[in-house]
């Protein structure tokens, strides 16, 4: 073969297998989107601040997308804070959170409890608890359960409750599941479709990294993350995510920073806050803002934090 014969079929059979690339890669079908969320959560509504108003134009903004959400996820701490102010300051507060789903809320909505919505927790007449609790913010936010789980399409959902009582902590709570709780999630996720992904929202992070810079948690020469900030019994839930590799994302809030941690399988998506620096402008890097959140088909996950301040 001469030197011209040899350059022309090289470049007829490289342009051979470029077309063939080619034609295998349009082949490729790309997972298909089963559902869009809308994740707003620490709204931390309260009477003054442009805080309600504030409230309303992350819903507008939400629901006025051209490629809008399925359903909205509210992730918790719903009112400023009901853990450490009376009757009537918690009642002044979750009256303007229903003022501001009356007037502005179009989608379907499914609520986690925070725990600025327990009322009565840090009070220091601590002899009272027995009349507070979760129950009123459940009412607030129409749960018949603290925690429960549902189907949409082909993904399964479970909403947990994070908080719990901890006569220990000045805060008057700890993050982590009641063994009532941990042995519903077992049996949920027996129960579950092995076939169909799950996805798992939790006010209070799973696993996080965004605790670590949420206080000087480093100041004593070892990082520090208090309990309440992320979940005291994580290794076991991990441990037990482990068992169902069809968890694959996690939900939470809390923090009012914003990560992505990708762990043993799992995406755990912490998406920052609706009030930012609880309506006091950013809060560290991050401004107010609400999170959608892209399930699809195959099981994988696509975020994007949304600022909506103009």
């Amino acid at each position: 073969m001469n030197r011209r014969n040899f350059f022309r079929n090289t470049a007829l059979a490289t342009g051979g297998l470029l077309v063939g690339n080619a034609s295998a890669r349009a082949d490729v079908v790309k997972p298909r989107r089963s559902l869009r969320i809308a994740h707003l959560t620490d709204i931390h509504v309260m009477p003054g601040k442009g805080a309600a108003e504030g409230m309303a134009k992350a819903f507008q903004h939400a629901q006025s997308l051209s490629d809008r959400p399925d359903f909205i996820f509210n992730g918790g701490d719903c009112i400023m804070d009901a853990l450490k102010h009376e009757k009537a300051e918690v009642a002044a507060q979750w009256s303007e959170w229903q003022g501001v789903l009356k007037n502005e809320r179009e989608l379907p909505m499914y609520s986690a409890i925070g725990n600025h919505d327990v009322w009565g927790w840090a009070l220091k007449d601590r002899a009272r608890r027995g009349d507070y609790g979760k129950r009123w913010a459940m009412e607030e936010l129409g749960l018949d359960r603290r925690y429960y789980a549902f189907e949409k399409k082909d993904w399964q959902f479970v909403a947990l409750d994070s908080a719990h009582v901890d006569l220990n902590s000045e805060r008057g709570y700890t993050a982590r599941l009641d063994e009532e709780q941990f042995a519903w999630l077992q049996d949920t996720l027996e129960r579950f479709d092995a076939n169909k992904p799950v996805c798992v929202l939790s006010h209070i992070p799973i696993i996080s990294f965004c605790p670590f810079f949420d206080g000087e948690n480093e100041t004593s020469s070892d990082w520090v993350v208090p309990g309440p900030w992320m979940h005291i019994d994580a290794r076991r839930i991990k441990d037990l995510f482990a068992r169902h590799p069809n968890v694959k994302v996690g939900l939470s809030g809390h923090i009012h920073l914003a990560d992505e941690v990708k762990y043993l399988g799992v995406t755990y998506l912490c998406n920052g806050a609706v009030s930012g620096g609880w309506w006091d402008g950013n809060y560290q890097e991050f401004p107010p803002a609400y999170v959608i959140v892209d399930l699809y088909e195959d099981g994988s996950v696509r975020s994007q934090y949304v600022p909506y301040l103009a």
